[in-house]
């Protein structure tokens, strides 16, 4: 059997449906660039079908992804495989990923309908979606509490019709690591076509055992895993790229040899943009990406690391692409050793763009000794590629322990200068009530929180804010040494992604 395990990204489908999280275009494009660099084999960019702002996203990203396959999802129905195929057609390697049912639970109360109709159903629309396109992924839901003769029968279905991978879901993440190899085994010996169909795993991690799943149907002949950086996803996620992608590379001879194409030093930067785009903080032990995942505290493992680090780590921190500059950036330097810096850390960015983060730069080596790798990362992954409705010009916080805080605001609207003061319980709620009185924008907070992206006492923070509005949920984020300015920053944030997010909806 082959020992290549393609990677299939679902970030920027399955990932999205993480509740409170709503990319735009251009931020999975972003993020479709950076899985494209990582090296996964198919990039799921999206369900057209869903709303006008997906199928432009899934569009967008056909367009731009260079070498991996770009798949679109589309249940059974000739409207939702139409749109899927517009929007991938012009991939480099399109996808259509046909997604039905299997279990009766899904059959019966979902469907509505018999386990002869969904065999049916199966065969009519692979088939139109084979005319369309010579790559098509079928999945039958809720696969792992299924009949297992029955599924084998709907997979089989799907291959005469055209299928060229199937895909066993485990949906809710019901399965355990043993019974799950033995089904994806049981299969892989029984459909049909064996030598020309890919069998692919895609499990959620309602129990926490998404990964060794994964793993285990590898085990059991898979030789493609569905994952999202990070494990983001709906409920409690999915299987975690980076975790799967470092299993196979550091313990690949327990998986039965196999390997995968990814770049794993380039692991760091995909979960750092893709964490900051979705407005999501992880949690600091999270395997591989966390920040705890390379940093010893006890004394015993700190004396054995000075000795050899292999005693209490297995990973090195460049192996997933965490490292500090060797090249010091301070305010002295020029934009040609700022360009060289963005270059080799993976940033291609346009004359207009380098102008504006060397801007940056400049304005942050004037409050830092020195400026680090992650502080550049920051700079290039914290600018917002949409419009800029409000912008923030100036800001002042009055603010002690013995009076009321008072924060006043000056943003700017086109040539509309916008001024503000308010009072607040501490000087990010009087800033947040300021910014709220001078756009006119009356969104909830619904969440809020601030931490470091950098080490040392003048590191960057970054602020994260939720806010929710008569038509939806919204994620800000900001940037800068000062907690107040990077909040600030995050609510404007917000306020113009609610802008330009819902005017995008009105005019589709």
């Amino acid at each position: 059997m082959d020992s290549y395990v393609r990677i299939f990204d679902t970030t920027l489908r399955d990932g999205e449906q993480m509740p409170g999280v709503n990319l735009n275009t251009e931020e999975k494009v972003q993020i479709a660039r950076q899985l494209d660099k990582l090296g996964v084999d198919v990039i799921e960019a999206g369900f057209p079908i869903a709303s006008q702002g997906d199928f432009e996203a899934v569009c967008a990203v056909s367009r731009s992804v260079e070498r991996a396959g770009v798949c679109a999802l589309a249940r059974m129905t000739q409207k939702d495989i139409d749109r899927a195929w517009e929007a991938i057609r012009h991939a480099r390697k399109p996808r259509l990923h046909v997604l039905g049912a299997a279990s009766d639970l899904h059959l019966t109360y979902k469907l509505h309908i018999t386990r002869e109709q969904a065999l049916e159903m199966t065969q009519k629309w692979v088939a139109y979606a084979a005319s369309l396109c010579p790559d098509v992924e079928f999945s039958p839901e809720d696969a792992t509490r299924s009949d297992r003769e029955y599924l084998l029968r709907v997979f089989n279905t799907a291959i005469d019709a055209g299928a060229t991978t199937i895909n066993i879901p485990d949906t809710v993440g019901y399965t355990a690591p043993s019974e799950f190899e033995s089904l994806v085994r049981y299969i892989a010996q029984n459909i049909h076509n064996r030598e020309k169909v890919t069998i692919s795993v895609h499990c959620h991690d309602d129990l926490g055992l998404a990964v060794a799943n994964s793993l285990s149907g590898v085990m059991g002949g898979a030789r493609q895993v569905e994952c999202t950086v990070n494990g983001f996803g709906e409920r409690t996620g999915n299987a975690a790229l980076e975790e799967i992608v470092m299993a196979v590379k550091m313990r690949g001879e327990c998986f039965g040899g196999v390997r995968t194409g990814i770049d794993t030093t380039a692991i760091a930067r995909a979960s750092a943009l893709t964490a900051q785009l979705c407005g999501v903080k992880l949690q600091p032990n999270k395997a591989i990406v966390g920040e705890n995942a390379f940093r010893h505290q006890s004394g015993i493992h700190q004396h054995a690391m000075l000795q050899n680090p292999l005693t209490y780590q297995i990973l090195r921190p460049e192996d997933v692409g965490f490292r500090e500059s060797a090249l010091v950036l301070g305010k002295l330097s020029g934009k040609h050793a700022f360009a060289e810096r963005l270059r080799e850390l993976g940033y291609i960015v346009s004359e207009e763009k380098l102008a504006e983060y060397f801007t940056q730069f400049k304005a942050l080596a004037d409050k830092k000794k020195e400026v680090t790798d992650s502080d550049l990362e920051a700079i290039v992954r914290q600018k917002s590629t949409m419009p800029e409705v409000f912008e923030l010009e100036y800001f002042h916080v009055i603010s002690g322990n013995t009076l009321l805080s008072t924060a006043t605001v000056r943003l700017r609207r086109d040539d509309q200068v916008l001024e503000e003061a308010a009072c607040g319980d501490g000087p990010v709620a009087a800033t947040f009530l300021a910014i709220e009185r001078a756009t006119g924008m009356a969104l909830k907070l619904r969440r809020y929180s601030i931490h470091a992206l950098t080490g040392g006492e003048d590191s960057l923070g970054e602020a994260v804010v939720r806010m929710e509005g008569a038509r939806g949920l919204v994620m800000g984020s900001g940037v800068s040494t000062d907690v107040v300015e990077a909040s600030a920053r995050a609510y404007l944030s917000a306020i113009n992604r609610y802008l330009y997010t819902f005017a995008q909806e009105d005019q589709a």
